[in-house]
C-alpha cells in the first residue's frame, strides 16, 4: 500500500508540479487527521475547514482544492510541560507537508488533558 501511495505522489507531482502527498485518505482535512492523531495521541481532535469563509483571498486562489483555512482544536498529553509557542511548532512540523501544498493558515488551540 505505503508503495502505491508513493507512485501516485509522484504521477500527481509531474503532472500537476506540486509535491502533494495523498497520505492515502480523501482530502487534506483527512491527511491532518491522520498525521496529529498517529503523532499526538490525542483525547480531543477537532479539524473545521473555514476555507469557504475566505474565497477570493490571495491564499485561495489558484488552490483547486479549496482547502485552504482550517481551525484546530487539540487535546494531548504530549503538549505537557511546553509553551504554546512550543506546541504550536509541534503541530506546524507535523503538518509540514501540508503547509507547503496549499495549506494556507491554521488557527490553533493546543492544551493538555488538565487544561480543559
Amino acid at each position: 500500500m505505503a508503495r502505491k501511495i508513493e507512485e501516485e505522489n509522484e504521477i500527481l507531482e509531474r503532472e500537476t508540479g506540486e509535491g502533494r502527498s495523498l497520505g492515502g485518505r480523501g482530502g487534506r482535512k483527512e491527511r491532518m487527521r491522520e498525521r496529529l492523531g498517529g503523532k499526538l495521541n490525542p483525547t480531543e481532535l477537532e479539524i473545521e475547514d473555514v476555507s469557504h469563509m475566505h474565497a477570493g483571498h490571495a491564499g485561495v486562489r489558484g488552490n483547486s482544492s479549496g482547502e485552504t483555512h482550517f481551525n484546530l482544536r487539540v487535546v494531548s498529553k504530549e503538549f505537557e510541560g511546553k509553551s504554546m509557542v512550543k506546541r504550536h511548532r509541534l503541530v506546524y512540523d507535523l503538518l509540514k507537508e501540508e503547509l507547503e501544498s496549499g495549506l494556507h493558515a491554521l488557527s490553533i488551540v493546543a492544551k493538555t488533558p488538565s487544561e480543559v
